[in-house]
C-alpha cells in the first residue's frame, strides 16, 4: 500500500531560488504547522506553495483515506524551469532582453500512520559535530590609556 502522495507544480513564474528560500522552511513539517507558516510568511512564493501542499493534502484524503492531522512533508524540492525571453523596447529603436525565470515544484507528503516516519529531530548525536566552532576568548585592548601610545598621542 503507498504512503506517499505528491502535487507537481510546473511552468511556476518565479525564480527558482526565491522558491527555495520558502521550500526549505516547510520541509518535514506536519501538514498544519506547513499551513500556518505559508499563511504567515511574507513572501510571494507563498502562495503557489501553498496551494501545492493544499492539493497535496486533497490528493492524500482522496486516494488514500488519510487524515490530514497524519500528514507529513517528506519531500519538498523545486527544480529550474525554462526562460521565457521577452523583449522590452528602449530609447532610439532598440530592445533590451528580460529574461522571466519558472521553476517547478514537487511537493511529497507522507502518512505517517501507515507506515513508519523516522523524525530526523529526535535523533541524538553520538558526537559532537565537525561544523560547530571550537570555544574561542576575546582579548581586551584599551586603546585610550596612554601607557603604549595609542591612537592619541598625535598634536
Amino acid at each position: 500500500m503507498k504512503t506517499e502522495v505528491y502535487a507537481l507544480g510546473q511552468h511556476i513564474s518565479m525564480s527558482a531560488h526565491k522558491a527555495r528560500r520558502v521550500i526549505d522552511q516547510i520541509r518535514g513539517r506536519s501538514y498544519e504547522e506547513t499551513l500556518m507558516i505559508l499563511e504567515l510568511m511574507p513572501y510571494r512564493a507563498c502562495y503557489p506553495i501553498f496551494k501545492l501542499v493544499y492539493s497535496a493534502a486533497a490528493n492524500a484524503s482522496f486516494n488514500m483515506g488519510s487524515n490530514e492531522a497524519n500528514l507529513v512533508i517528506s519531500k519538498a524540492e523545486v527544480n529550474e524551469g525554462t526562460i521565457v525571453k521577452r523583449l522590452k523596447p528602449r530609447a532610439r529603436g532598440r530592445s533590451f532582453a528580460i529574461q522571466k525565470p519558472t521553476c517547478h515544484i514537487t511537493i511529497v507528503m507522507k502518512d505517517i500512520s501507515l507506515g513508519g516516519y523516522i523524525d530526523t529531530d529526535s535523533i541524538k548525536w553520538s558526537q559532537k559535530p565537525k561544523w560547530k566552532k571550537k570555544d574561542t576568548t576575546m582579548s581586551y585592548y584599551d586603546m585610550y590609556s596612554n601607557s603604549n601610545g595609542g591612537t592619541w598621542d598625535k598634536k
